[in-house]
């Protein structure tokens, strides 16, 4: 059967994206953030996956306000990288594996989850800045990300926005999806977005390192009771924009020890402050059961 490894969490910056596309990785700014994406960068090729599910959410490119699903799947054979306003990245396209996503989607819709099943979309920075910081440069013509992908949008830009204990739950159905799925394969989830920042108001700019770090200790130890953090704690102490982090929740829903097995090997954690006006942060978790 399928089965899920690990779990990684990044921010998905989209400044980071443009110092990879603008050659800037080496500069006194940028360079102590890329630093800590060198182990994750050969962790991945030691560890390659045969299928990243990568929990991401959408920057009005794919969805706008004329429709916003909470929670959607994608099940195309692949995905051109989007155009935010200033041209695509200069990425490879995104290889999708359309038959797990659409076990997934079939197996997590009986367990009474709604996922909106999208055949066609492009993918923005939430999704391509995560696999250039864990998979590296990509030659975007002749190159290609080192294995296929499964997009997994969530709804956390307009209100309501899906609860943390919605997300790991959605991300224990996943796990229950993958395990059920009749071939061997090695499968990633990762949880992208936040941490800290709000873009906007009175308190645009905002950052708490401590929070974050907290929420980066519980992530590991005590996600169970991470999960139950209601939304107005989010907004109050990691800005309107840390709500994001509820997408790691569905990543550490998926993991054995919530279904009973043995606790994940913490592999590499790293946290930095600042990358444009977010605190990013970033975990590999590999599973033990």
């Amino acid at each position: 059967m399928a089965r899920i490894t690990a779990s990684v969490y990044t921010s998905h910056v989209p400044a980071i994206g443009a110092a990879l596309d603008l050659g800037k990785t080496k500069e006194d700014y940028w360079k102590p953030l890329f630093a800590g994406y060198d182990f994750s960068k050969q962790w991945m090729k030691d560890n390659k996956p045969d299928v990243v599910i990568l929990v991401f959410n959408d920057h009005a490119t794919a969805f706008s306000l004329d429709m916003i699903p909470t929670f959607a799947i994608g099940t195309a054979a692949e995905y051109q990288p989007a155009d935010e306003g200033w041209g695509p990245r200069p990425v490879p396209k995104v290889v999708g594996h359309p038959a797990l996503a659409s076990h997934i989607a079939q197996s997590v819709i009986q367990q009474d989850f709604d996922l909106t099943i999208v055949n066609k979309m492009d993918v923005d920075h939430g999704l391509t800045v995560p696999l250039s910081l864990m998979c590296g440069e990509q030659d975007p013509k002749n190159g290609a990300w080192p294995c296929p992908v499964i997009p997994f949008a969530v709804n956390v830009v307009q209100y309501p926005v899906p609860s943390g204990q919605r997300c790991f739950n959605l991300g224990r159905a996943i796990r229950r999806a993958v395990e059920s799925f009749d071939e061997d394969l090695n499968v990633h989830i990762w949880g992208t977005g936040g941490m800290s920042h709000q873009l906007q108001g009175a308190r645009a700019g905002l950052i708490n390192a401590d929070w974050d770090n907290k929420f980066l200790d519980r992530l590991i130890a005590e996600p169970t009771e991470l999960a139950k953090v209601p939304h107005i704690e989010y907004v109050r102490e990691a800005g309107s924009e840390g709500i994001e982090l509820v997408m790691w929740l569905i990543a550490r829903g998926a993991m054995g020890d919530i279904a009973g097995g043995p606790a994940p090997k913490l592999a590499h954690r790293f946290f930095h402050v600042p990358a444009s006006n977010t605190a990013v942060g970033h975990l590999i978790l590999e599973d033990q059961a």
